[in-house]
Parts: C-alpha cells; structure tokens; sequence
C-alpha cells in the first residue's frame, strides 16, 4: 500500500515539477487515482443498495416512503457543490506548486462549508411536514417521508463535512483515505440498520436461538443508521486530513500566509453557483419524474425508486473517474501544461465509456437478481427489471457525460456544462417522459431517460474536443 502511495505521489508531483510523462505514466496514474475514487462511490451507492433492500423487506409502502423524498439527492448535491467550490481551487494552486495558498484556502473552506451546510439543514427541518404532501404522495407513506427527510436534513452538516475533507484529500492526489472512509461507512449502515430497522427478534442459528434486540424503527432508522454511518467517516477523513495530510495539515497552517477571505469565497462562489444551479435542475427533474410516476400507483413509485438506486451501481464507477479527472485535470491546469491536461481528459473519458458499457451489459443479464434482492413484491419486480434493462443501452454515453463534466469541473469551469445539463434534462428528458407515461405508463419515462441520456452524453463529447473550457 505505501509503496503505491509513493508512486502515485512520484507521478503527480511529475505533472507539477513540468516533467515529461509518457502515455504509460499517464495511463498508470489515472488508473492508481480511479480504481480508490471507484471504490469510493461504489461504497456510497451499495450504502443506498442497502438501505432500499433492508427497508424493501418491510413492504411496497415503506419502500415507496423513500422514493418519495428525492428532494434529498438536491441537499446532497448543493452540499457536494459548496465543497467542490474551494477544492478545484487548492488543486489548482497544489498543480502550482503553491501549497501556502491551498492550506489558505482550506482554512476558510470550513467555516463557510459548515454555515452553508447549517442554513440547508434548518430550510430541510422547517419543510419535511409538508414535502410529502407536496410531492403528491399517498397518505399511506407520507408520515415515513416525512420523518425520513427530517432525519436526513438534521445530518447535513456532518455530511458537508464529509465532503469537503474528502473533496480536499482528493484534489491533492489522496484517494485512499476516502476509500477506506467510505468503505468503513458502508459496513458500519448495515450494522446500524441491523438494529435501528428491524425489532426485536430470536434468529436460529447451527440449532441454538439467539436474541437479537433491536429498536423497530423502520425507514427513520435506516435514515439514522446512515446519518450515523456518515459520521463515522466524517470523523475519520477530517482527523486525517487535519493531522496526517502532508501538505495540509494544521501544523503546516502556522507557516502560511493568511491570504484575504473575499477573494478565495468569490471564487468558491463562481465554481459552485452553477454546480449549485445545475443539482436544483436534476432534483427538480427528478420530482418533476416522481410527479409523473405517482399517478401510476406505488407498486411504480417503488420500483422507479429501486431503479434508480440498482442502476447507481453501474454509474458509479463513472462518477469515480470522473474525481480522478477532476484531481488530474485541476493539477495539469494549475501547472501550466494544457497538452498534458487534454491527454488526461480523453484518457479518463474513452476509460470511463469503457468500463460503464461492461457495466451496463452486467446490468442488462443480471437485472432479475439485482431488484430481485430488493423486493419480494412481483409487479415492482416486473417493473423494476423492465426499467433498468432500457437504461443498460445508455450507459456508455452517460459514462462519457459524467467524466466530461468532472473534466469541466477541474478546469474551474461549470457555466456551460451546467447549462447544458439543464437543456438536456429538462427539454428532452422531462418532455419526453410526460409525453409517453399517460400510454406507456413507467416503460415511457425510462425510454425517455435512456434517450437524454444518450443525447447529453454527444454534446458533451462535442464540447470536449474544443479548446475554451480550459481557460481558468
């Protein structure tokens, strides 16, 4: 392990000392930074897998009371925004070779992270009661919903905190911590959910019966569960990055010039605000889709829901790479070296295409098994199958749109992308859908994803080949 540490770190520091590479190195080096990142999002996916099977045991209602609240994906992603803001900029300045200014930025990066997380969170309590009904669900579920949301909102600080260690120990070339963090956090919601979801209850086992207690709290304790998983690993990357980080640690702050607050949030705020704008964009969408799904009965709800979260496992390998392009790329353009900056996009790209498609052929053939692990109910099954086997055929595209964009992203630069997003999202995916569920009820509104999808992924790859995104 240390020994592939030290390599990792002799090639990066290659990128920031102008030193050639060969297309060898370059290969090595995205995939020493991918395969951790990978492991990272995988780990932060199963995380949801688990959730959704322990909570799908309990029934299509509770099920459903999850899927409900999609608005959670829009807090999660503002969350990841607000600290990605200040970590494409210690990137940056580490590629520079500046670290004075990287550790200065991370000193103001936790206060404002941590006020914005806090503001998202109080906006989250106030509006839980209510979203449910918003959101036009059944009755039936609306009180799990709500209470779901509400457990979720009171986490979001630690969440945020989450983030913007691991987002830093990312950009400056670490992606084994977060790996192991996220692994750790995976482990640790199953043991959570284990005893907060289900009662008490005698389990046999080899012929001896033992009691297992256990606090019956059904979706609120799978919110719990998670929300206490996620503090575990916030724990750990934040003593890590603080204490063990070479280049960012406390100590090394007291070497540091105090650079001028204004200048590092003013950026943070450019790079941010259209990530911000963009994740608002897909959460409306995604309700706007849970509109549009809820008149066609919770046994769709459901099975949308188990959707979403099976084919997470199959893109997220994409959002893995695509940190790994935003680390490479951040680091290329702060040192100067647009050359080597193209290399690394198109290598981190055609890798991620490659690998989402094996993904996506996984995804067609085991389909069965993967929502059968989800949910016992028949018809969600169907339906749920049915789903994902239309989504396998756009995975290599979506793969080429979700690298792009962690590309664009290290570049500093997210106004386009983000309207391009929101073009796609909204003018071809929504359309579509609201135009061919009422005939083809849940079958239409993923024939209409895999067509966005499939779309977005040309007019980012359009995009890529110009030269205008890598102006910082």
């Amino acid at each position: 392990m240390k020994e592939k540490k030290k390599k990792t770190d002799h090639l990066l520091a290659l990128i920031r000392e102008g030193r050639p590479m060969t297309s060898g190195e370059q290969l090595r080096l995205t995939v020493a930074l991918s395969v951790p990142a990978i492991v990272t999002q995988l780990s932060a996916i199963v995380m949801q897998y688990i959730d959704a099977a322990m909570v799908g045991s309990l029934g299509a209602n509770a099920s459903a009371s999850i899927g409900l609240v999609s608005t959670t994906w829009l807090f999660w992603g503002l969350c990841a925004a607000a600290s990605t803001g200040f970590s494409v900029q210690v990137a940056h300045r580490i590629g520079a070779g500046d670290w004075d200014c990287a550790r200065s930025i991370l000193r103001r990066s936790v206060p404002s992270t941590f006020a914005f997380s806090a503001l998202l969170a109080a906006i989250g309590v106030s509006v839980s009661g209510a979203l449910p009904q918003w959101l036009g669900g059944d009755s039936a579920i609306r009180s799990d919903a709500s209470l779901y949301f509400l457990i979720f909102s009171l986490f979001l600080p630690i969440l945020q905190m989450n983030f913007l260690a691991a987002g830093m120990l990312r950009c400056s070339g670490n992606m084994r911590i977060p790996s192991i963090a996220g692994v750790l956090m995976c482990i640790l919601d199953v043991v959570f959910n284990f005893f907060l979801i289900f009662p008490s209850r005698e389990l046999s086992v080899g012929g001896l019966t033992l009691s297992i207690p256990g606090a019956g709290l059904g979706v609120q304790g799978a919110a719990l569960g998670t929300g206490l998983a996620e503090s575990v690993a916030a724990a750990i990357t934040l003593w890590y990055l603080f204490t063990r980080s070479s280049g960012l640690k406390i100590k090394a702050w007291r070497k540091s010039p105090s650079l001028p607050t204004p200048p590092i949030v003013r950026n943070s705020i450019r790079i941010s605000l259209p990530m911000g704008l963009e994740h608002i964009v897909i959460c409306g969408a995604q309700i706007m889709t849970t509109v549009i799904v809820a008149p066609l009965g919770i046994p769709a709800i459901a099975a949308n829901s188990f959707a979403i979260t099976a084919e997470s496992l199959c893109y997220m390998p994409g959002y893995g790479i695509a940190d790994a392009a935003t680390t490479l790329v951040g680091q290329s353009l702060g040192a100067g070296r647009h050359r080597l900056t193209r290399r690394f996009a198109y290598i981190t790209v055609f890798m991620g295409m490659a690998v989402m498609g094996i993904m996506g052929v996984v995804m067609y053939i085991f389909a069965p098994q993967i929502i059968g692990t989800m949910t016992p109910v028949e018809e969600i099954r169907r339906l749920g199958v049915m789903a994902l086997r239309i989504e396998a055929f756009a995975e290599p595209m979506f793969a080429a749109a979700i690298i792009s964009y962690g590309v664009f992203v290290g570049a500093a630069n997210t106004l386009v992308p983000s309207l391009m997003n929101f073009f796609s999202i909204w003018a071809v995916r929504i359309s579509l859908a609201a135009w061919l569920a009422p005939t083809m009820g849940l079958k239409g509104v993923w024939v209409a994803m895999c067509a966005e999808l499939c779309f977005r992924g040309i007019i980012f790859l359009i995009r890529l080949r110009g030269k205008r995104w890598m102006k910082i």
